[in-house]
């Protein structure tokens, strides 16, 4: 019987921690969306070029903190169903990280194509020079 007592007790100070930090990471994950999209705003009107790298990879840092909630939240969920969702959130979630980690090296590549063009057209020619 006590055994019984300590073990439903471990499990509501596991649930307790759990719900706790899942909080935590919804909230440090909103906010990272929240202030990435207010400074890629910014960038946006300053005319930066990198806007749209510096708002790919805030959404995916912040997906990343929203995932790691959706990942505790399997520790406390009690049926078969609750589990079916919390996977499906994680999947679509993974997904969209895919997505923007990729969307993020794509713009990379571009940006390094851009920068390599420009320098080669600034760099003043041998030949020209040689004539």
């Amino acid at each position: 019987m006590s055994m019984e007592i300590l073990e439903h007790s471990l499990e509501e100070i596991l649930e307790s921690i759990a719900s706790i930090a899942i909080i935590a990471f919804e909230f440090v994950g909103v906010g990272i969306i929240i202030y990435s999209g207010i400074t890629a705003l910014l960038k946006m009107v300053r005319r930066d070029s990198e806007v749209k790298i510096h708002l790919a990879k805030g959404l995916a840092m912040g997906l990343e903190f929203k995932m790691g909630s959706e990942i505790l939240r399997t520790v406390i969920v009690r049926e078969w169903a609750e589990i079916g969702i919390v996977a499906g959130i994680i999947a679509l979630r993974a997904g969209l990280a895919f997505l923007i980690h990729w969307e993020i090296r794509e713009a990379e590549k571009e940006a390094e194509r851009k920068e390599h063009e420009t320098m080669k057209e600034l760099k003043p020619e041998h030949n020209a020079d040689e004539n």
